[in-house]
């Protein structure tokens, strides 16, 4: 009887804890989406009541989301008040465009040696980008991208990018993004895969470094 009071007391400790952590991830991924996205824009003061009413909880899981994006840059805590949702900066900018290059740099120089089908890949996913418009197009430009990092099969350093493009996300402001940029994107886009097909090193890293170039002027004029 005793053994079975011990064993219903465990599963009730693991059960709880399951729901604190499912509740935790919940408001961590609220919080992160409105961040990203603009609905949470920078200088915003937040509090955990507020966002534990939104999503009918109790504060304990939201601190816990907020102390885990103020881990990721992108809130700071400031007790007894709130979180303030962290502006993007001229630095970031720079930063998140430096680190990209770093990145895909080293895929590009991996995929010359060996491009395999990834050339392919790129091309038409570089010539299907020019027909979309909006998220569709936000979404393609970062798959194509991703598959670059991805042919290096490191799946540490594609963690990392994924969290760069997370950062990237909210720079852009879709209010601003044009049809000519959007062009000039999926131009770029293609003058990269071009060049990995031709197993071109120093076009294919031109190409890149000048479409980081311009992506980095238009995040500028975005945040100006």
């Amino acid at each position: 009887m005793h053994l079975n009071g011990t064993h219903d007391v465990c599963n009730t400790y693991r059960y709880d804890a399951h729901m604190a952590e499912s509740a935790s991830e919940r408001a961590y991924r609220h919080v992160k989406d409105r961040v990203l996205t603009g609905k949470l824009p920078g200088g915003e003061l937040i509090t955990e009541g507020e966002i534990a009413e939104v999503l009918g909880m109790s504060r304990t899981p939201v601190r816990g989301a907020f102390q885990q994006l103020e881990s990721e840059g992108l809130l700071k805590l400031y007790p007894k008040k709130g979180a303030l949702v962290v502006p993007v900066s001229a630095r970031e900018l720079e930063d998140v465009i430096e680190t990209r290059w770093v990145i895909e740099r080293y895929a590009i120089e991996r995929a010359i040696a060996d491009p395999g089908d990834l050339a392919a890949r790129l091309v038409k996913s570089a010539d299907r980008q020019a027909r979309l418009k909006g998220s569709e197009f936000v979404e393609a430009d970062r798959a194509f991208h991703r598959s670059l990092v991805e042919s290096t099969g490191n799946t540490i350093l594609l963690g990392l990018y994924d969290s760069l493009r997370d950062r990237q996300r909210r720079m852009a402001r879709p209010t601003t993004r044009d049809a000519n940029r959007a062009a000039r994107t999926s131009s770029e886009h293609r003058a990269i895969a071009d060049a990995i097909a031709a197993q071109d090193r120093d076009a294919a890293l031109a190409a890149l470094r000048a479409h980081f170039d311009a992506a980095l002027g238009f995040l500028r004029g975005t945040h100006v």
